[in-house]
């Protein structure tokens, strides 16, 4: 019996992590930190798909980050194949367009995943792309559904549809984020996952639907690539060609509109890590549901999440707070507000 072709990681790691200010910043953003554990985001991810199963990674960032990303991924013996250096952020449609294209557009089964989500299952996820494959092969688009576990409404859903083969299913419909009163009737139905971002589908069937849904955004992820600058592994598409392309995530151009799209739905714990809460929703805490990492003292305080990477933090008769100091930067919020540094930016930005 021949051995299955392996799978090609296909690794997003152009994102900007504005939400988890002040440590994660343009220069350094949240998927070059170790966050969660004592390797970063990106390594995590790299590592998840390190098996026989998986051929070596095509890694998609921004060119300022070049050196840094070779040199992590490096340290976890998980080099890329190639590393697609945008010269700016184009959403994730034609970034992914750019890797199926260095992919060699061909019948390679391509695994999308962020750089910067928690997978604290990883079998259950490796798991769930085994059971995809075989549909795969047929052409279906396949996205990973995230169980709920509460009325999110920072989160896209989908509802899942008619059983495909088992645990697959056809995606019925995407649902845009919604209300806290629609999230809670989606949670209650039982039939809605959250829309993780992590997709599987053969990079030749992806480019396809990209020609008959958005055209543009493959015409300038070709000439980019056609016109591009390589220099070992790096490569550097074509700065005007990519900039014609429109900036559209793949679920917008390609996903809601297909008609092959499958979904496996997988408990597997997730989490985007998009704001400081979440980390703390994550994090091991203390008796007094603290969760720290760095030089803090507590001393009759709850429920806060402190971080620090520089200066020492003291905190006294204080509770649900998110206190983070990094560099001359200190940030000082509620708990179930860090949502708000977004706001905070731009405030800041405006002097």
């Amino acid at each position: 019996m021949p051995h299955p072709a392996p799978i090609i990681p296909v690794i997003l790691s152009g994102g900007s992590g504005t939400r988890l200010w002040p440590m994660s910043r343009p220069e350094r953003p949240k998927q070059l930190l170790a966050l969660t554990a004592g390797e970063t985001m990106l390594q995590l991810t790299a590592r998840r798909t390190a098996g026989q199963r998986f051929a070596r990674p095509i890694v998609v960032a921004n060119a300022r980050h070049a050196e840094e990303v070779e040199a992590q991924l490096g340290e976890v013996a998980a080099q890329a194949q190639a590393l697609i250096l945008e010269p700016m952020a184009r959403n994730t449609a034609p970034a992914i367009a750019l890797a199926a294209l260095a992919a060699g557009a061909g019948e390679a089964a391509l695994l999308v995943m962020p750089s910067d989500h928690v997978i604290a299952d990883a079998d259950a996820f490796l798991a769930g792309v085994e059971a995809a494959l075989p549909l795969v092969g047929e052409g279906w688009l396949v996205t990973f559904g995230i169980t709920p576990d509460a009325p999110e409404t920072g989160y896209g859903y989908l509802q899942i549809g008619d059983e495909l083969a088992p645990g697959v299913h056809k995606v019925a419909r995407f649902v845009e984020k919604p209300s806290r009163e629609r999230a809670a009737e989606m949670l209650a139905s039982g039939d809605h996952a959250w829309n993780g971002g992590i997709f599987l589908f053969r990079a030749d069937f992806f480019l396809g639907a990209l020609a008959a849904l958005a055209p543009e955004t493959l015409h300038a992820a070709q000439e980019a690539m056609t016109r591009a600058r390589r220099e070992g592994t790096r490569v550097y598409p074509d700065r005007d060609a990519f900039a014609a392309a429109p900036d559209e995530s793949v679920d917008y151009a390609v996903m809601e509109k297909a008609e092959r799209v499958a979904v496996v739905p997988v408990s597997m714990g997730w989490s985007d890590l998009g704001s400081w809460d979440a980390l703390h929703a994550i994090s091991d805490v203390d008796d007094a549901g603290n969760a720290h990492r760095g030089e803090v003292t507590a001393v009759d305080t709850r429920g806060c999440l402190v971080r620090s990477d520089g200066i020492h933090v003291a905190l006294v008769g204080v509770e649900d707070l998110i206190v983070v100091a990094s560099g001359n930067d200190v940030l000082i919020c509620p708990r179930g507000q860090s949502q708000d540094v977004k706001k905070l930016l731009a405030a800041m930005k405006r002097g």
